[in-house]
């Protein structure tokens, strides 16, 4: 029997591009899903028990974990936006740690199996780094708080260190690849920085079914696990791959924006990941490009 099957599981941020993806599956392998949004937010896929409650507020989120009463837990909701300005820090720290400290402290009084909390390749790995945006500072700390529970309170939590994730029904139109697709198909000429910076894309369908292996392995509490392909591709690599796809004869020029500052460039420990979870990617760029594309083009279509 698959180990997630009759599980009770709850995903925050289910409407999110990775929460949505991550449902769909956590429901194909029979789980009982609850889905926590933010009032007004885009609807649940069908078979996802709805639930809208504040994360900021620590009283609400006890009285939904005494409710749904979660086997396990997969915290993806956040402000994702990784930008150096000063308008970030509050948002960060909010939907970030104290979200995450006041979910920990909630489940904590309850109890669960496991809990998975999304991490990111912005976070500094090094103790002694800098975090390099609002983003990545909340990030970090929310490892060090998960780290805390699971040594001081024998919390079952875990950390997944994602990497660039992309496919298809990512939401925010800013990110690259969903803005060079939609730009080469409707216009006007793309903008891009240098596009030396490298990066470890990653499928959002390997991403889901990476962290539901996580919320199975044995012996990974307290850790912190990558989820990544382990090879880097610059963006102009990116981009010149998705104009070849497509077939655009749209010119492209590189320079246009300038460099943000302080970019990490790492790629993740696949042999790690694989000898922890028994899990490895399936979905080269090439191919998750396709697909990406495909279904932006339907999008387009559809909206006339």
């Amino acid at each position: 029997m698959n180990p997630l099957s009759q599980v009770r599981v709850l995903v925050t941020g289910a409407t999110g591009f990775l929460g949505s993806a991550l449902c769909s599956l956590l429901l194909s392998d029979g789980c009982e899903v609850h889905g926590l949004c933010r009032p007004g937010r885009a609807p649940l896929g069908t078979g996802v028990t709805r639930w809208e409650y504040p994360l900021d507020d620590a009283d609400a989120l006890s009285r939904l974990i005494g409710l749904a009463h979660p086997d396990t837990i997969f915290h993806m909701a956040g402000f994702t936006s990784a930008t150096r300005e000063l308008s970030a820090v509050i948002p960060s720290f909010e939907a970030n740690l104290v979200s995450t400290v006041h979910l920990l402290t909630a489940a904590a009084n309850t109890g669960c199996r496991r809990i998975v909390l999304a991490g990111s390749l912005e976070q500094p790995q090094a103790p002694d780094a800098t975090p390099s945006s609002p983003y990545a500072a909340s990030k970090f700390a929310a490892t060090a708080y998960a780290q805390m529970f699971s040594q001081l309170f024998r919390m079952p939590v875990t950390v997944a260190r994602i990497h660039m994730v992309y496919g298809p029904g990512q939401r925010d139109l800013k990110k690259l690849i969903p803005y060079t697709i939609l730009s080469l198909l409707q216009g006007p000429p793309p903008q891009f920085t240098s596009g030396t910076r490298k990066v470890d894309w990653v499928f959002v369908d390997d991403v889901a079914r990476g962290l539901i292996e996580l919320s199975r392995a044995e012996g990974v509490d307290g850790t912190v696990v990558d989820l990544g392909t382990g090879v880097a591709a610059s963006v102009r690599e990116v981009v010149e791959t998705i104009a070849t796809l497509m077939e655009s004869r749209m010119p492209l020029t590189f320079g246009d924006i300038p460099e943000r500052q302080d970019e990490q460039i790492r790629v993740a420990d696949v042999a790690r990941t694989e000898a922890l979870l028994g899990w490895k990617p399936s979905i080269g760029l090439r191919d998750g490009l396709t697909q990406t594309i495909a279904y932006y083009r339907n999008l387009v279509a559809i909206q006339g």
